[in-house]
């Protein structure tokens, strides 16, 4: 009987002190940064709920005091109890970190994809900005100083006089009967028709009516206009000439001569006189007579040249109303006609007073133009570095008018125009919020 009863305590004591054991360890063990894990649920009546209670320390020291007022078994008894006691507790911690180890792998499935590292300070700025950088864009300039020959479509002048393209241009021979054109390496004797046929007929006029030896003609336009490499801002339509106030000479000039042939200067750039030994009163008569067409809208001189015109016009001035002072122009006139029939995209310019400019006007502009250039004094060095000043902005393609596109890449020998580049905006501020009103007691 005695044997029966031990190895019937034998098979209850485990589960019990096994428990115990559990209990023990689990709320000294967890960390106390994380949270609790519960602890496995035990095996309850069907009624009772599924999650069990977690186990407090006063019911673990219960279990303890119990287990030590139990009385004193027999000898095999008790190497039986250590023995199942030495077996649960390992059994028990094994167990119990299981709940931790839940958590840390909780933890690391979070971290699974961890943030990308970042780069190191300084180049991940210089690598986004070497990325984001746009290509340079190409000046219109390149674009159409490019081509040698008109657009062929109908001639039309496109945009304004400093900002355009010419469509249908039409080459002014370079030798005619009463006219030679000059500095033929730039390939500017290109025109709106309606401006080759105005210079040959003025031409022709002044060398019939007039006797004058025959007109030197620079300056016109690019073979499809738009701006030029060098020199003017204007003459981009096909709308404007510059005409040598040095008469033809006999003789036909070679193609060499006509680039290194010395045009007469009427006067210096910051003269306020014209050069008495190079001025004829001739000069007045070939400006009047082009004055007169009625698709002359403006003439360019030098303020010097106009002022002599004004003194030897006699009573007539009116035709000095379309001739207006400008820099520079103190070996050539500069002749602009208005926009032809056709050119619907042609923009006007506003036209001039009707004055004849001889009084306040042309004496101001001789003060401007005579005024002493102030002395160039070095500036100091600075004792920080100064920052550059930012470049001069491009006149691209983008701003011109949108024939101008077409114009270029037009047959015969069409330049492809590089793709329209896409021009940022800055997103608008959003407006200022509203100050809130009281509310009153009517309200």
């Amino acid at each position: 009987m005695r044997a029966r009863a031990m190895v019937v305590l034998a098979l209850l004591l485990p589960a019990s002190i096994t428990a115990v054991a559990a209990d023990d360890i689990l709320p000294w063990q967890t960390d106390s940064t994380e949270q609790k894990p519960a602890p496995a649920a035990r095996k309850q009546p069907p009624a009772a709920p599924a999650k069990a209670p977690e186990p407090k320390p006063a019911d673990a020291k219960s279990n303890a005091a119990a287990a030590a007022a139990a009385p004193a078994q027999p000898s095999g008894a008790k190497a039986t109890a250590a023995t199942t006691g030495a077996d649960a507790k390992p059994a028990a911690s094994k167990q119990a970190p299981a709940a931790p180890a839940a958590a840390a792998a909780a933890t690391i499935e979070t971290s699974a994809a961890p943030a990308a590292p970042k780069p190191a300070a300084g180049a991940a700025p210089d690598a986004a900005k070497t990325a984001a950088k746009a290509p340079d864009p190409v000046p219109a300039k390149k674009l159409f100083g490019a081509a040698k020959v008109a657009a062929r479509m109908t001639p039309k002048a496109i945009g304004t006089y400093a900002k355009g393209c010419l469509a249908g241009g039409e080459a002014l021979p370079t030798d005619g009967p009463a006219w030679q054109a000059m500095r033929l390496s730039r390939n500017r004797n290109w025109a709106h028709p309606v401006l080759v046929a105005m210079l040959e007929r003025f031409a022709t006029e002044m060398k019939d009516k007039e006797s004058w030896p025959g007109l030197l003609i620079g300056d016109l336009s690019q073979p499809r206009g738009g701006p030029m490499l060098t020199g003017h801002k204007s003459h981009q339509v096909g709308l404007d000439a510059d005409i040598w106030f040095k008469p033809m000479p006999s003789r036909t000039l070679s193609k060499p001569e006509r680039e290194t042939f010395e045009p007469l200067l009427l006067a210096k750039d910051n003269g306020s006189e014209v050069i008495k030994e190079n001025w004829n009163d001739g000069f007045a008569r070939l400006v009047k007579r082009v004055a007169d067409y009625p698709e002359v809208e403006r003439i360019f001189v030098h303020p010097a040249i106009k002022k002599k015109f004004c003194e030897v016009s006699g009573p007539d001035k009116a035709w000095l109303a379309k001739v207006r002072p400008m820099w520079l122009h103190n070996y050539h006139f500069h002749v602009r006609i208005s926009c032809p029939a056709g050119s619907g995209s042609c923009e006007k310019q506003k036209a001039t007073t009707g004055e004849d400019g001889c009084g306040k006007e042309v004496d101001d502009w001789i003060k401007l133009v005579s005024r002493p250039a102030k002395p160039v004094t070095p500036a100091p060095k600075p004792t920080v570095p100064v920052k550059p000043p930012p470049p001069a902005p491009v006149l691209t393609l983008e701003k011109l008018p949108p024939e101008c596109r077409q114009v270029l890449a037009a047959a015969p020998d069409g330049i492809a125009p590089p793709p329209p580049v896409a021009i940022a905006h800055k997103p608008a501020a959003p407006p200022p919020a509203k100050p809130q009103q009281k509310k009153t007691a009517e309200q």
